[in-house]
This record gives structure tokens, sequence and C-alpha cells, in this order.
């Protein structure tokens, strides 16, 4: 499902408060923030070892091999507009990026060059069709999560890098519910583990996560304690921390700043909503080491403690987030991307806080 809301973007409050936030000052002045040229709402990233992604409206795809401190365009040239929700990059080379909208809006692109040259993998030809999120669990194996088609959500499947895609058998997957639609709002509605195991989130009126452990062929469907009361509620990124600990996080796009349950994990095979201090929705989370942050357009939270507990670390929001083992990316409205890096927190600080939290 398409999420459709003005794009403004509120300025960045870097003032925190030390008593709470135990962040040093360099830390926080560390934030670097980018302004791309395109003003494009930017709801899709990725990070690897040498290079980070994000995508967005407007056509628009931009690569940085700097660790984010300049980004070079390297958009597809397409005669019709598209909004890219999601992107999985397979490896430094090759990456694939996925367009949201009804039918043929519907997209799969793929450079093997870092953006050098584009070439059409996929387009959705069901007029009721619509891309929501990919995700790859290596170079060759991913997964295509589309909104229902025939009562139950799309779910495709390739083992050749995108070249062919096979739908898996709609029977194999547990019946929807009125109204239930997946939300592109950020790429994490559907993710993969390395062990074969599959999740995506579902909402509208309902909470749900999808859940297979065999590449596709049986899945299970549990109820999330997420906000679920109007059709543009639920469940709009899914989350693995470094434990591997899953989490699910939403709220409702139309009321962005309210106050309900946004973050919940699960633990030991059932779902608790987490003490996330309600600051509204939230679409995207990562980590690095104890360290996750959690954010929606209009504000980031952080986590100390494997994304536990929360509290709030600043005003600036952003739609997505992606990780290396160093940084953590985000991209958000009007072309703004960021990076932020955990490790310019001391290990004395480190320690402090553990302490203080009791981690």
């Amino acid at each position: 499902m398409k999420c459709s809301a003005s794009l403004h973007c509120t300025g960045l409050l870097l003032l925190l408060s030390s008593f709470i936030f135990p962040l040093s000052a360099k830390a926080v002045a560390d934030w670097q923030i980018s302004q791309l040229p395109v003003k494009a709402s930017l709801r899709s990233s990725a990070a690897t070892a040498k290079s980070l992604w994000v995508a967005g409206t407007k056509n628009r795809v931009y690569i940085s091999k700097n660790n984010g401190k300049t980004w070079s365009d390297i958009s597809p040239k397409l005669a019709k507009q598209h909004d890219f929700r999601d992107i999985a990059v397979l490896n430094e080379n090759t990456a694939i990026i996925m367009s949201a909208g009804e039918g043929s809006q519907s997209k799969l692109l793929i450079t093997r060059d870092q953006g050098k040259s584009w070439q059409l993998l996929r387009e959705n030809r069901h007029e009721k069709g619509f891309y929501d999120s990919i995700a790859f669990l290596n170079e060759q194996t991913g997964f295509l999560l589309g909104d229902p088609v025939g009562g139950h959500f799309v779910i495709e499947h390739t083992q050749d890098q995108g070249k062919s895609w096979q739908r898996v058998d709609p029977k194999r997957l547990p019946a929807i519910q009125e109204n239930e639609i997946a939300f592109a709002a950020s790429g994490n509605t559907l993710i993969t583990a390395e062990t074969k195991d599959i999740w995506f989130a579902t909402g509208g009126l309902s909470a749900f996560v999808y859940h297979s452990n065999d590449l596709g062929a049986s899945w299970q469907k549990q109820p999330l304690p997420l906000h679920q009361t109007t059709k543009t509620a639920g469940p709009y990124a899914l989350a693995v921390n470094n434990k591997n600990q899953l989490f699910a996080l939403g709220g409702d796009y139309l009321k962005r700043g309210g106050t309900y349950p946004n973050i919940a994990a699960l633990k030991q095979g059932k779902w608790q909503s987490l003490d996330s201090g309600q600051n509204g929705l939230r679409t995207a989370m990562s980590c690095i080491k104890n360290i996750c942050l959690a954010t929606g357009k209009l504000s980031t939270d952080i986590s100390y403690d494997h994304g536990q507990s929360w509290q709030q670390f600043s005003r600036q929001g952003f739609y997505t987030l992606a990780a290396n083992k160093q940084t953590i990316l985000a991209a958000g409205a009007e072309g703004k991307v960021a990076v932020f890096t955990p490790d310019n927190f001391t290990n004395k600080e480190a320690s402090k806080t553990a302490a203080k939290h009791n981690y």
C-alpha cells in the first residue's frame, strides 16, 4: 500500500539532555547530514562495507562511497516517474531497486555496475498488483512481497538474481482479513535471515506478522501488539538486532505524532509491546552492537540495550534506516540523508551507560 502524505521535513534538533541521554557532545556533533540536490522522498536504503545507497521518488537513486560525505546521482533514465520504495544490494556492484504503484508502476530494475546502467528485471502486469518490499538471503535467492491478489498476499521467489520469479502457492499462505494490506513504507516490510527464515508484516485495522522457516514452503501468522485501529495503522517495518531478536515497528501515518504502542519484540515465541516512549509512527530500526535507532518522519529514538527500552534521541526523523558494521544510514523527506556512527562513544562512556541502565 502506498502511503501518500506531504513531504515536509522538520529541522534537526541536536540538543540532548545529558542526564537522560548519556551522549557526548562529540558524538552528537558527528551526525553527518547531507541535502541531496533533488528533494525526493527517500524511502529505501542499503549499506555495505564500502558503499551506502538510497532511493525514492522522481526516479532517484544515489550512492556514497565515502560514508556519506558525498553522494553521486546514479538514477536510471526512465520515461515515466517512479517511486522506489526498496533496494537490495547484492554485492558492491549489483543492486535491485523496487518501485511501488498500481499495476505496471511496480517494477524491479537491476544494475551490475554500481548504477552506471540499469536494466528492467520485472514489471507487475496485474492491474491490481502492488509491490511492497523485496529481500534477499544471498546474491541469488530473494523474495518479493505484493499486496493481495486473489485473496492472498503475493510472495514471489527467485533463485537466479531476479532473472526469473515464481509465485509461492497462495494456498500455502494463511487467509487474510478484510482490509489487510502491507505498507511500502521503508523497505523493511519483508525481511530475511541467513537461516532460510522469511518474515513480512501487514496492517490495516489489524496487525500481523507472517513467518516461514523453509523458504516459503509453509507459513505461520501471529497478531502483533501494535496500534491498529484505522485502515492506515499497523506495522510498517520489521527489524533484527545484533542478537537476532525480531522487532516490529509501526503506528499510523495519518497520526504520525500520536501516542500509541509502536514497537514490539518477539520473546520466547510471543510478541510483547515494549517501553518505547510511544513517540509516534516508527517506520525503520537499525542496530550496531548494543545501540539501536528507531525512526519515523517526525523524530528518532535510541536504545542502549539492543532495543529492549527506548528514549528520544532527536527531533529529526527519517523514513528509512540501514546499517553496516560501523554506520547507520538514514534517509527521509525532501532529499535529506544522514549517517550516525555509534563508535563515536568511547568505551568509558559505554561502560558508564551500561552501569547506569543495568545492562
